[in-house]
């Protein structure tokens, strides 16, 4: 039997940059929101605070959920990758605690190579996923949330 997962995600913007975990598969360069799966027992803004501190290194402060998005991976292009996933993903809007420096985390996924600031006006050249946050955040975090996005990628 399949299973549904939760995720949360972190939507860190700054000085019109947007914090993003970059990973490599098959030389190709690809951006991911810092953030990952809810384990059992911990709430989403617990996961989320987990997941920056091991990809990224860093405490955060969280707020309001922007978008939630479906990813149900037989739909998109890297069904045969994903093996059946689907994924609800919750994205909050938050910001770092301090002045700490995003850096690769010790506990990092296999496939992230570090960390990177991207540009809200030039999101378009990167391979950012999910790729409706491109358009979505390149002027900044819209005022109407939280939004559904449906199953994008």
């Amino acid at each position: 039997m399949k299973t549904l997962r939760n995720s949360a995600k972190a939507i860190i913007i700054t000085d019109g940059k947007l914090l993003a975990i970059k990973n490599v598969t098959a030389g190709a360069a690809w951006f991911l929101l810092p953030g990952g799966g809810q384990n059992h027992g911990e709430t989403l803004v617990e996961a989320l605070k987990r997941e920056c501190m091991e990809e990224a290194s860093i405490e955060i402060e969280v707020g309001d959920i922007v978008f939630v998005r479906d990813y149900i991976s037989m739909n998109h292009e890297f069904a045969e990758e994903d093996n059946g996933a689907h994924q609800v993903e919750f994205m909050f809007q938050c910001s770092i605690k301090g002045n700490t420096q995003p850096a690769k985390g010790a506990e990092a996924d296999a496939w992230q190579t570090g960390v990177e600031w991207l540009p809200l006006n030039r999101l378009h050249e990167y391979s950012l996923y999910p790729s409706q946050l491109k358009k979505l955040l390149s002027h900044g975090i819209p005022l109407n949330h939280p939004v559904y996005l449906g199953d994008v990628n």
